[in-house]
């Protein structure tokens, strides 16, 4: 990236914010562009040693210079956090990028006053490891520069794709966001059953995770669907197909439906909520 990169700030310096900012400084932004607050000081200390970003313990030092605000603090604290940083935030209009799991551009809009330019997003976890994945959304009056700029942070951790409607990141919230669990929930099975088949615990942990990952490597490399891989790999009469019948059998697919569907109600349940 180049040295005119805008001023980054970011508040709340918790995991995601510190993936955020090793993916950014990997990607060659000047830490000294990036400012960084939050009431815990250890977290802060931590940062500043890894990565020698400016940090403070007042949000509205960050609020007062930065270009582009990352808020990346609990949804809890939002409101509180936003009401105190409203009147900066009214003059100096940066471009706003919230990772706050469930809270809408407009209920941040409302907090904020005026017509802020938003960018909503929902990572995972995996970002904490440069492999995330993250929905994006752009409130109207959100500029092409802009959404390029906010594209460019999320991508310093990881795949990014922008949704053309709100709403549709709940089911990215169920889809990827939640994803994560759902294969550490395979992982953990997988594991279990080669430990009752016979293996050592930790050769049937290190067989699941490596099995995961080279699939997971397969599916995005590949010009072929899941459902194409999978074929290719489902010998007829094989042990996997005889896996895949059980799988079948038992309702796998009509199963991850259901779960993805009460995953994405309740993120939409949560917005509710979060948003009065």
């Amino acid at each position: 990236m180049q040295q005119e990169h805008p001023r980054l700030g970011f508040i709340g310096a918790g995991n995601m914010a510190g993936s955020l900012i090793a993916g950014l400084v990997a990607d060659g932004v000047d830490p000294t562009l990036i400012e960084v607050s939050d009431v815990n000081k250890a977290a802060l200390d931590n940062l500043k040693e890894r990565h020698r970003v400016s940090t403070h313990e007042d949000n509205l030092q960050v609020a007062a210079v930065a270009d582009v605000l990352i808020l990346a603090v609990k949804p809890q604290r939002l409101k509180t956090v936003i009401s105190e940083m409203a009147p900066s935030l009214r003059a100096r209009r940066p471009l706003i990028i919230s990772i706050a799991a469930g809270m809408t551009s407009d209920t941040l809009a409302r907090w904020i006053g005026d017509n802020p330019a938003i960018v909503r997003t929902m990572p995972n976890t995996p970002a904490m490891v440069q492999c995330g994945a993250t929905g994006l959304f752009a409130r109207v009056g959100v500029t092409e520069q802009q959404r390029s700029t906010a594209e460019s942070i999320l991508r310093a951790v990881g795949l990014t794709v922008w949704v053309d409607q709100e709403m549709t990141l709940d089911a990215v919230t169920a889809l990827s966001g939640s994803g994560p669990a759902y294969f550490f929930l395979l992982m953990e099975a997988m594991e279990d059953a080669g430990v009752a088949l016979g293996l050592e615990r930790h050769t049937a942990r290190l067989l699941a995770q490596q099995t995961a990952l080279g699939a997971g490597r397969m599916a995005i490399e590949s010009e072929d669907p899941p459902k194409e891989l999978r074929r290719k790999v489902t010998s007829p009469g094989g042990t996997t197909e005889q896996a895949i019948a059980r799988f079948e059998a038992g309702g796998f697919a009509p199963l991850v439906d259901q779960a993805l569907k009460a995953a994405a109600a309740r993120a939409k349940e949560l917005s509710q909520q979060l948003g009065d």
